[in-house]
């Protein structure tokens, strides 16, 4: 979607009497030759300045209110009707914005949004449910948030939502990184968790005693998961039916092991996503990422790059230049204590979901092994979680965002129709051999 929005942008820009976006052709410095050669690329956000919709970091909208301390999580500080749009093109569907106040992984009062969309489809006989749609939003920039996306026409899951919205189902889309956009941290729950909170607040929606069943993919999915783990302690008022997730990482300190180092072929392109890690959790761990001691000066204006974009030129960034080529003699995120413990507090099974969980993973990923995802469907399923998992026998990260979702689409519609969510089941399986890439 992005890159038909990008060739309309450029081509318009001309007619419309506004600059380009250009990249600096100084990035990136000599890198060896067996590593990415790309240049830089222009970020989404130079080409959402060519727009009329202000992104988020310029829209006064999105600012915190002066009353924030005495706000409650959920709280709503204001809302606003936009237009969602695909590709540009104008959805028949009505669209509700809600900023509203949540808390960030200390627990310091932040603000956020959510959209709500209600298609022009009756519901009788019941609040309408709602389908909660966690975007693996993998972004570095504000202007990469579904609330932004949606109304610009480029966000990348948009075409998912369409069965849901087809059978009638409210969709709920929450800004779950913040404005600042942190990632695979547990406050994506928590934010995820106030947006419904704030959704029920809305009276005016109508869905305040909606039943409510959350999806994600990748990082939907791990926001997903997460507001499921911390439903019952931080926010047992919202009712959950169910959570289809799948592609999400498990265990952090693995996947950092994973994707610092070298990989061969495809699994090679695995080195952006801890790029673009580091990037985020510099943001809410300052003291421990400290990216000026940990890497190269080469290293630090990757980094530096990678604060301004969104997942697909993140991923042409930093794909092919594993991070541990770049760390200063001696350093490393295993050499220091501090950062392994954060990556470990914020993996997945710190807390058992009480309501019913529906998980896929593919055999093969080259972004997410299903190594460092199946020891915490086993811990999972040992602490008597109210599992559904399959390992789906298909390879490629992005192979499997397809592959479960109709599965996904039909488990979450029975669960907001009242029907009762099925037996439990592991049906895990590795028929790789042990150490194969991506396995």
């Amino acid at each position: 979607m992005r890159v038909a929005a990008l060739s309309v942008s450029i081509c318009l820009a001309p007619v419309l009497g506004m600059g380009t976006a250009a990249a600096d052709p100084t990035f990136p410095p000599v890198f060896p030759p067996d590593q990415n050669q790309l240049p830089q690329l222009p970020t989404e956000p130079q080409l959402y300045d060519l727009l009329p919709i202000l992104p988020p970091d310029t829209d006064p909208w999105y600012n915190d209110p002066p009353n924030m301390a005495a706000l409650q999580p959920g709280d709503i500080v204001r809302t606003r009707e936009v237009q969602t749009r695909l590709l540009g093109i104008p959805v028949p569907v009505y669209t509700k914005q809600i900023l509203f106040r949540t808390n960030d992984v200390h627990d310091n009062p932040i603000v956020t949004a959510t959209s709500v969309i209600i298609p022009g489809i009756p519901w009788q006989g019941s609040p309408r449910p709602v389908l909660s749609f966690q975007e693996a939003i993998d972004a570095s920039d504000s202007s990469c948030n579904p609330s932004h996306t949606l109304q610009v026409g480029t966000m990348k899951e948009a075409a998912l939502m369409q069965f849901w919205l087809a059978e009638g189902f409210a969709i709920n889309v929450p800004d779950f990184d913040g404005k600042f956009n942190t990632f695979n941290t547990y406050d994506e729950g928590k934010m995820v968790l106030d947006s419904l909170r704030a959704m029920k607040n809305d009276t005016s929606l109508h869905l305040t005693d909606s039943g409510i069943a959350l999806y994600g993919y990748s990082g939907g999915g791990s926001a997903s998961l997460r507001a499921a783990e911390l439903r019952q302690s931080y926010a047992p008022d919202v009712a959950l039916l169910g959570t289809s997730i799948g592609g999400t990482p498990g265990n952090l300190v693995e996947i950092a092991r994973y994707a610092t180092t070298p990989q061969p072929g495809l699994t090679g392109t695995s080195s952006f996503t801890m790029w673009l890690g580091l990037a985020s959790f510099a943001k809410e761990y300052p003291d421990a990422f400290r990216v000026d001691e940990l890497l190269t000066p080469e290293g630090q204006q990757i980094v530096a790059d990678l604060q301004s974009r969104c997942v697909y030129t993140a991923a042409l960034t930093g794909a092919y230049r594993p991070m541990s080529e770049y760390f200063l003699p001696g350093k490393s995120l295993e050499n220091s204590p501090q950062i392994m413990q954060i990556l470990e507090d914020n993996s997945l099974g710190k807390h058992i979901p009480d309501t019913p969980i529906l998980w896929w993973h593919g055999v093969w990923d080259e972004l997410i092994p299903p190594s460092t995802v199946l020891p915490t469907v086993d811990a999972y399923w040992a602490q008597g979680a109210d599992l559904r998992f399959y390992t789906v026998p298909l390879p490629e990260h992005g192979v499997n965002a397809v592959t479960g979702w109709p599965p996904a689409v039909a488990w979450t519609s029975a669960v907001l129709r009242g029907l009762p969510p099925g037996p439990k089941f592991k049906a895990a399986f590795e028929p790789l051999p042990p150490g194969f890439p991506g396995s």
